[in-house]
C-alpha cells in the first residue's frame, strides 16, 4: 500500500504476535500505518497479511533486541520512508524465570539477570536513543514502554498486595529499571511535544502470560494504544493500565 510522509506511522517491536500484534491492530484500525519489528521476517510478513486483511496499512522490518545493527536499520527505514516516527512502542520483552518459583532473588543467576536486562532494559534504551531524533520530528511524538505491574516497588513491598507472590526478580527488576527510564526521559522531554509513558497491559493469555491469565490476548493492546494516541493534554511520565495510574 502506498504511504505518505504526512501520515502517522508507528513502530512496534515484537509486533508479530501477542500484545505487540494487538497493539498494531488497535493503532492500525485508527488509520495509523504500523510497522512491526520482528526477528523472523517470514513470521512478520504473516502478521502483516493478517493486518492488511483488516484494511490496515502495515509492514514488517527485521528487529532483534540482541542485534544493535538492526536499531540503525530501523532508523534508516523510517528516515528514508517517512522522515519521522510518530509512535514508538517498545513492546519486545522476555521472561526467563517462572513465577511459581516464587522468591528467587537468592538463587537467580547473573546470566539470567544480564540476559533479561539486555532485552527488557538496555535494548529499549539504546533503540529509543537511536530513534528519538525521528520521534522529535513528528508533530506529537509518543513513546510507550511496555512495562508490567510486576515492576512496581510499591506493590512488591506490601505483603498483602495482589502481586506479592510474583517475585520473579530478574524480570521484575528489569521492568522497574524500565519505569525509571520512562520517568527520566519524560522529564528530559517535558518541554517538547513528545510524551513518554509506561504501560501495564494486564495479565494476558500470551506465551509469556500463560493460560491462567484472566485477559484474552485481544485485550492486551488497549493500554499501549491509548498511550500512543494521547492528545496534547495527556499524561507524560506516567505508569498506566487502561487509563488508571499505577504506583511506581
Amino acid at each position: 500500500m502506498a504511504t505518505t510522509k504526512s501520515a502517522k506511522v508507528a513502530f512496534i517491536t515484537g509486533g508479530n504476535r501477542g500484545i505487540g500484534f494487538e497493539t498494531a491492530r488497535e493503532l492500525g484500525e485508527q488509520g495509523i500505518e504500523v510497522v512491526l519489528g520482528v526477528r523472523d521476517l517470514d513470521k512478520g510478513l504473516e502478521a502483516v497479511k493478517k493486518l492488511q486483511a483488516r484494511g490496515i496499512r502495515a509492514a514488517a522490518i527485521r528487529f532483534d533486541a540482541e542485534d544493535a545493527a538492526t536499531f540503525q536499520l530501523a532508523h534508516d527505514y523510517f528516515a528514508e520512508k517517512h522522515g519521522k516516527l510518530d509512535i514508538l512502542v517498545n513492546n519486545a520483552g522476555v521472561m526467563k524465570e517462572k513465577l511459581e518459583d516464587g522468591a528467587n532473588s537468592s538463587k537467580v543467576s547473573t546470566r539470567t539477570l544480564r540476559d533479561t536486562f539486555e532485552t527488557n532494559f538496555f535494548a529499549v534504551v539504546a533503540l529509543t536513543q537511536v530513534l528519538l531524533p525521528l520521534v522529535r520530528k513528528a508533530p506529537e511524538g509518543r513513546i510507550v514502554n511496555l512495562s508490567s505491574i510486576l515492576g512496581s516497588l510499591t506493590l512488591h513491598s506490601q505483603p498483602d498486595s495482589p502481586i506479592a507472590f510474583a517475585k520473579a526478580f530478574a524480570y521484575n527488576a528489569s521492568k522497574t529499571a524500565l519505569n525509571a527510564f520512562t520517568v527520566h526521559l519524560a522529564n528530559e522531554l517535558k518541554d517538547t511535544p513528545v510524551k513518554v509513558n509506561s504501560a501495564h497491559p494486564g495479565w494476558v493469555k500470551t506465551d509469556m502470560g500463560g493460560e491462567a491469565a484472566p485477559l484474552e490476548v485481544a485485550e492486551g493492546g488497549k493500554t499501549s494504544a491509548q498511550l500512543a494516541l494521547l492528545d496534547s493534554k495527556g499524561s507524560n511520565g506516567a505508569f498506566v493500565h487502561v487509563g488508571q495510574a499505577l504506583p511506581w
